[in-house]
């Protein structure tokens, strides 16, 4: 039997959690028969998830039949990815309903577990995580990530003239050609955020401006429908460039779509840690939630090597971290990602959000749109081959 420390008491984990679960749980309905307690066994581990739900549910369930502990899943929308349930959860924070949050994304985890909202976490399956890829106070863990990628038409737009860094977004030749998702929520979100802080951070500051300046200038689209929406225009030949993740291009390659996507760099190809951004889940336990014993047993299942393949293998194609030397295609991986850290993009996510729906605005932008070609970040015109 193993076991796992929460607070001062060491408990059962594993298999022999399940049952000792399962007997708790019936001695207390014999106790109480005239609540009318459900006696056909272990409470279910309520959980809120922000990943699609034909991806999740196949692993929630793999869970229940590997521990016979059930779940009981909730949800989010495509458009309000994340962001709802973890506001559901601060107006449920004085009696909380969930036991275990699971979100596509890491940065608003990083927020509520600031927040108090998450409780630390110990299990003998969670010792061997990677630090990069948790939270110094084990209040979250992150595991299977997306990279953020631009989408195109090969039948429009060939390989070499897809742009290969971010910042090449201003160049005019995709003057009022590019799409991406209300960066209010999901992961555009969380990479204007990155974005803000790495440019500001290597280049100087006010260089994020700058960049949001171009775009506008290029009179780029927000479209509601989250980042499937931005592939869908694409596709349809709305617009030649979408911003996305690898999981939407996965998603529309398996519906025999034609798409191609390549993966930017932010920063010039010499710069180290300036590599495409990748986007992990993250999952933590809900403070003072009604089954803790539960949602630690979901949540080691959940960091686990046979989740993190079982999730390549699905229609996501999420790209292992937590265990690198799990098989994948070599075209998937990313070496070397953007170096920000999912807190300091947390912190900074809120403003250059703010900053994006300002210079962005529809009507903002088609007052520009009067004033002439694209410009660099330098204030010199763009060139063929982006900015320089």
């Amino acid at each position: 039997m193993t076991t796992t420390k929460r607070d001062d008491m060491w408990i059962p984990s594993g298999p022999t959690l399940s049952r000792v679960i399962r007997a708790i749980a019936t001695l207390f309905c014999f106790l109480s028969a005239s609540t009318g307690c459900d006696q056909s066994g272990t409470d279910a581990v309520v959980v809120y998830v922000s990943a699609d739900e034909q991806v999740a549910r196949p692993i929630l369930d793999a869970f229940t039949e590997r521990t016979g502990i059930p779940v009981s899943p909730l949800f989010d929308t495509e458009a309000t990815k994340t962001t709802g349930l973890a506001n559901r959860l601060r107006r449920e924070s004085e009696r909380p309903r969930a036991d275990l949050f699971w979100s596509s994304e890491p940065f608003e985890v990083e927020r509520l577990a600031a927040e108090g909202l998450l409780a630390p976490a110990s299990h003998p399956d969670l010792a061997g995580h990677p630090p990069a890829w948790r939270r110094a106070d084990d209040r979250w863990f992150a595991f299977a990530g997306r990279g953020r990628v631009i989408v195109y038409d090969p039948e429009v737009l060939e390989p070499d003239e897809a742009p290969d860094r971010w910042t090449a977004l201003v160049d005019p030749r995709f003057r009022d050609a590019i799409v991406m998702a209300d960066p209010r929520f999901g992961t555009t979100r969380g990479h204007l955020g990155a974005m803000s802080v790495y440019w500001n951070r290597t280049a100087m500051p006010g260089y994020y401006e700058a960049w949001l300046e171009g775009l506008a200038e290029n009179g780029v689209r927000m479209l509601p429908g989250g980042n499937a929406a931005t592939v869908d225009a694409v596709v349809r030949g709305e617009a030649i460039l979408g911003l996305t993740d690898t999981d939407d291009v996965a998603a529309a390659r398996a519906r025999g779509l034609r798409i191609n996507a390549i993966m930017p760099r932010h920063g010039l190809d010499r710069e180290k840690g300036g590599g495409p951004m990748l986007i992990p889940n993250a999952a933590g336990i809900v403070s003072n939630g009604p089954n803790p014993l539960g949602a630690v047993e979901l949540l080691a299942f959940l960091t686990s090597a046979e989740v993190e393949a079982r999730l390549y293998a699905s229609p996501s194609r999420n790209i292992p971290v937590a265990h690198p030397e799990l098989p994948i295609d070599p075209s998937d991986r990313i070496d070397e990602p953007l170096d920000v850290g999912i807190a300091e993009t947390a912190a900074a996510m809120d403003e250059a959000v703010a900053r994006a729906m300002s210079r962005l605005d529809p009507e903002r932008i088609a007052q520009l749109r009067k004033s002439g070609p694209g410009r660099s970040l330098d204030g010199g015109d763009v060139t063929e081959e982006g900015i320089e």
